[in-house]
């Protein structure tokens, strides 16, 4: 049942990829509250279920972390969420400032090398996302539902921000790249199942990955966010996720 749930959820995540171009009626300014919301759901299941996750992640391999050169994770796994929110961070910055430098530069495309960064990173990013959708443990079906409801709305609004990055080089590659990238993270979760210490720092990388996209989405004051918005998305999904 699990399996074929996911399969289902891998299609959507595809779907969403090459499609959520064409959804027209969301603004970026003023920032449509549907992005907002989806913000918020995203943040909400950060907080609620995968940094959760890395404290438990944690006491389990406790053992195992004692005798091996990854013991510093004993009592650090947060570092490395910190980390991924960093390395988000900086790639975010390196391809805004090439942005800039094209617009001051007119008939000067900024180097290809810059959108293959920021894009491959955002392709590891959607592997992982892939493989956890298989391999990440959910109590019930319900978990994978949450799961596919929190990432597929932060896809959109990802890839809104690629695509007003880098524009027709993102439709022409980026979109198709991060769409493999899921796939293949799916299939390598089916077929194969690595180690939890991986997991934990895979689900660490996301997790800091997730806070960095969306707050570079909601926080620029040109972007006219809606606050509500957010927190209604924030509280709301922060209830389901308590309850259910």
């Amino acid at each position: 049942m699990m399996f074929w749930l996911s399969f289902v959820f891998v299609i959507g995540f595809i779907l969403i990829h090459l499609f959520s171009k064409n959804m027209t009626f969301l603004k970026d300014v003023p920032r449509s509250r549907f992005l907002s919301i989806a913000g918020g759901i995203a943040v909400a299941y950060v907080f609620l279920h995968l940094l959760p996750d890395l404290g438990r992640y944690q006491e389990t391999l406790q053992e195992e972390l004692e005798t091996s050169s990854w013991r510093f994770l004993e009592s650090h796994i947060y570092v490395i969420a910190m980390l991924g929110l960093a390395l988000f961070y900086g790639l975010e910055k390196m391809a805004k400032s090439s942005k800039h430098k094209e617009a001051e530069e007119e008939g000067e495309k900024s180097p290809a090398g810059v959108f293959w960064v920021h894009i491959g990173s955002f392709t590891l990013y959607n592997a992982i996302i892939g493989y956890l959708l298989i391999r990440e443990e959910y109590v019930r079906e319900w978990g994978m539902v949450f799961f596919f409801v929190a990432m597929g709305v932060h896809f959109i609004t990802n890839d809104r921000g690629l695509r007003a990055t880098h524009k027709e080089d993102y439709d022409r590659y980026g979109r198709w790249l991060l769409t493999i990238a899921i796939l293949v993270g799916w299939l390598i979760g089916v077929l194969t199942e690595v180690n939890e210490l991986v997991i934990s720092v895979l689900v660490a990388v996301l997790a800091g990955g997730v806070i960095l996209n969306v707050l570079k989405e909601e926080l620029p004051e040109e972007r006219e966010s809606s606050f509500t918005a957010f927190c209604l998305g924030l509280f709301g999904y922060s209830i389901l996720l308590l309850l259910l």
